[in-house]
């Protein structure tokens, strides 16, 4: 059974009399402290806000309902998106960091079964949490590559009607474990390359679990960079009659703040 979905200083400086006939000012560079490894022994604080327009393909079952396979496309994304937010927040200090990711859509579907006799709906809430250690290999200048390893949480509601069959629904919810790398590469230049690359579930709750981004990044300021790019999430899970083997993927527009 087939269902098409029609689916981002003022700087400081003191002038301080050092005698009634001698006044001056001093403005100085503030060197990064950094550890003897030569990473800034400081603590960094990266948040970022997307506008996520996702597609969604794959296979779905609920209850005891024939699966049904989906096909719901970012060019008609006005037809069936209900709703999606994608967070990204990172801190660290020196090679350690923590990075976490709040990603949630809601999508709803309308089609037909075999022979066009049969007609389907089908309503999917997603959301995804995921925390992970990081440990940074490299840097250079403002590029960098940092290890990750954490776990991922999921949580997926599906409501499916196909009209002569009735309708069922059921909400499932299960920690994968994940690792991956993430990168940064940045020259002279304010305009940057980011993204990341994960992959996980091992059979532990999905058989396997996937995630993957790439991006450019502008540096509007030292606070502030504006990013365009494209994820893609993959999962495969099932539990009694709850299937999700499915790919949601799509470009993302947001901004990337810094303290």
């Amino acid at each position: 059974m087939r269902i098409s979905g029609t689916y981002f200083a003022a700087a400081l400086a003191f002038a301080g009399p050092a005698s009634a006939a001698d006044l001056y000012t001093v403005e100085e560079p503030i060197p990064a402290i950094t550890e003897p490894g030569g990473f800034e022994a400081r603590w960094q604080v990266n948040a970022a806000v997307y506008l996520f327009a996702p597609s969604l393909e794959g296979t779905v079952g609920v209850g005891g309902l024939p699966t049904v396979d989906i096909d719901a496309k970012f060019s008609d994304l006005l037809d069936h998106l209900d709703f999606a937010f994608m967070a990204v927040a990172e801190v660290r200090r020196d090679r350690i960091g923590i990075f976490g990711d709040l990603l949630y859509t809601k999508l709803s579907l309308d089609g037909t079964g075999p022979g066009g006799l049969l007609n389907a709906s089908l309503t999917n809430q997603l959301i995804i949490g995921t925390l992970m250690g990081e440990y940074r290999v490299a840097e250079w200048g403002q590029s960098s590559v940092d290890l990750m390893a954490g776990a991922r949480v999921w949580g997926v509601t599906n409501d499916l009607s196909i009209s002569g069959l009735g309708s069922a629904s059921d909400d499932q919810y299960w920690v994968d474990p994940m690792i991956g790398v993430k990168s940064r590469l940045q020259g002279a230049s304010r305009w940057y390359l980011t993204g990341w690359a994960m992959i996980g579930g091992f059979g532990v709750s999905s058989d396997i679990d996937w995630d993957l981004f790439g991006g450019i990044g502008y540096e509007v300021s030292d606070r502030i960079s504006l990013v365009g790019g494209y994820r893609g999430v993959g999962v495969d899970y099932s539990s009694g009659g709850f299937v999700f083997d499915v790919i949601e993927h799509g470009p993302i527009l947001g901004g990337v703040f810094r303290f």
